[in-house]
């Protein structure tokens, strides 16, 4: 776990401070050592997948999307005050996004095979750390919580256009 300080707190203080830290660090997922955006998405594939076979009724596809359109509104507020909190706008640790934007992703491809919702996690993850245009001008240009959170919604979008191009091809 990640043991930096934040504001006189270690890691875990800090999580646990304000529900808006909790939520932007991904329930925890985003404190990994290592690559916590993949953390995240990680923690985000397992959940959608847990949470989608133990209630399939109550999460279907109407109910992820008012969850993520709720959550990309929630994340604005949590990513816009944890960054402010941290002093840093954008912190590898602040997650939310990733799992916000991977559940769309899943949504949408879902029901998949394994192999499949393995292919969308690499591509996924691709596009959020490459950040071909235009994910790395908004990375860069649009400022705050909704800055933290458009840029893996664009991700997002690539993902999805790679697999509509597959499907028809």
């Amino acid at each position: 776990m990640n043991t930096k300080l934040y504001g006189g707190r270690n890691a875990f203080g800090f999580l646990l401070a304000n529900p808006a830290h909790l939520i932007a660090q991904g329930l925890g997922s985003g404190l990994s050592p290592i690559m916590p955006g993949t953390a995240g998405t990680l923690f985000a594939w397992i959940s959608y997948v847990l949470l989608s076979a133990r209630w399939p009724d109550f999460f279907n596809i109407q109910r992820w999307l008012i969850i993520i359109v709720a959550g990309f509104v929630l994340g604005v507020w949590a990513c816009e005050r944890t960054g402010r909190d941290m002093g840093v706008s954008d912190h590898g640790s602040m997650v939310w996004d990733e799992i916000i934007a991977f559940w769309l992703v899943l949504v949408l491809v879902m029901p998949a095979s394994f192999a499949t919702q393995c292919w969308a996690f690499v591509c996924f993850r691709f596009f959020d750390m490459v950040k071909p245009p235009p994910i790395r001008y908004f990375d860069e240009h649009l400022g705050g919580g909704f800055g933290v959170m458009w840029d893996d919604i664009v991700a997002a979008f690539y993902t999805l256009l790679v697999f509509a191009l597959w499907r028809v091809l």
